[in-house]
């Protein structure tokens, strides 16, 4: 079975986080076979996967999800989200391009690699989660920390993510942006908007601190990532009532910040805006993932060298867009780059990946194995 016929029976298999549907069990039958010792992890609702070839270092490691986001309304697709279609020279479905392509092409790719080097250098590791598109809690996180606990150390990380833009391997992410959550809410009182004398509105006094917010520069970013971005993404106040003085205002909003700034920098100059402001509030904080950079060494040189032989393309270094696994994995110690298909169908109706695409990916991971373990 070669990376597209195991494309399609991966997308088949309607595995909506934090479901795997048996995806894990394909993938780990086919890699049984070439000798990789299998190791199911199960926290709560979330199956992973830690499969490894070899018991010395160094340990290169594919990282991926097995779970894809809800399909949506199907009536909207134009061929069935979970039937993978194969049309014109692409296939349809719900994670064809996120990333159960790239999962194929990981263990087509081992497979012809471990044909050619039986004997290879270190060891070949695969990490796959099915919570990578939810809360990411029992995932990759859980795997990681029960790794560490181990001293089970990965070296070099390659996630699936479809990190292409326009042509397979023009973009390979070589680090991520840090992303911080905070639910702010400011308290006032309560009352009939005919009477304010005796309300105090909580929207009223808020707006300008959340216009100092949205206007503070953070910080200037660097050569490898751009400034910090704060952007308010909810917000909510009131009864439904037109004439009622809401008695307290919701505000969730999202740093993506850069390693110019740090979490703790954050938190403290938002405290202090506030205070200045003299509100009435809580601020809970979520740590989403702290940024992470693999500017240079050997997986990246590796990975840059098997892009342009297989597709006579210098790949751009890139640190921009959301989050990904990447970010457990790197704190590690872990050199950590990104590379998969073309992302402008991921999530939307009618996802879809080119399959000569699948092909060629199949084959520069296959030379990154080489690059590094031979």
């Amino acid at each position: 079975m070669d990376t597209i016929a195991l494309t399609c029976e991966l997308i088949k298999r309607a595995s909506v986080t934090p479901n795997d549907e048996g995806c894990q069990q394909l993938l780990g039958e086919r890699l049984a076979k070439l000798g990789f010792n299998l190791e199911t992890m199960v926290f709560e609702d979330t199956t992973n996967l830690w499969a490894r070839r070899g018991t010395e270092g160094p340990v290169f490691c594919f990282a991926g999800h097995t779970d894809v986001v809800p399909a949506g309304a199907e009536h909207a697709w134009t061929y069935p989200p979970f039937s993978a279609t194969q049309k014109d020279g692409y296939i349809y479905g719900r994670g064809a391009a996120d990333m159960k392509g790239s999962l194929a092409a990981m263990v087509v790719a081992t497979e012809r690699f471990v044909a050619n080097h039986p004997h290879h250098n270190g060891s070949i590791a695969f990490l796959i989660t099915s919570d990578e598109e939810g809360p990411f809690i029992n995932g990759t996180p859980k795997v990681v920390e029960t790794l560490e606990a181990r001293n089970e150390k990965i070296k070099w990380c390659l996630v699936g993510e479809p990190s292409s833009t326009k042509e397979l391997g023009d973009v390979v992410k070589n680090g991520r942006r840090g992303s911080l959550t905070g639910d702010l809410t400011v308290f006032g009182i309560q009352g009939h908007v005919a009477y304010p004398h005796l309300a105090e509105n909580p929207f009223h006094k808020a707006a300008p601190a959340l216009a100092a917010l949205a206007q503070m520069s953070w910080d200037d970013g660097n050569s490898s990532f751009p400034p910090t971005s704060f952007q308010i993404s909810n917000l909510h106040a009131g009864t439904g009532a037109g004439n009622v003085i809401p008695g307290e205002l919701q505000v969730q909003f999202n740093f993506r910040f850069s390693t110019e700034s740090t979490a703790d920098g954050l938190k403290q100059r938002v405290t202090d805006l506030l205070e200045q402001h003299d509100l009435d509030y809580s601020l809970q904080w979520k740590l989403n993932g702290e940024p992470f950079l693999t500017d240079s060494g050997d997986l990246v040189d590796a990975t840059v060298q098997a892009i342009a032989e297989h597709t006579g393309r210098l790949p751009e270094l890139s640190t921009a867009g959301g989050t990904s696994d990447g970010r457990f994995i790197a704190p590690t110690g872990a050199q950590v780059i990104e590379l998969g298909p073309v992302n402008a169908t991921i999530h939307q109706v009618n996802e879809r990946v080119r399959e000569a695409d699948l092909e060629t990916l199949t084959r520069v991971y296959e030379k990154v194995l080489e690059n590094l373990l031979c």
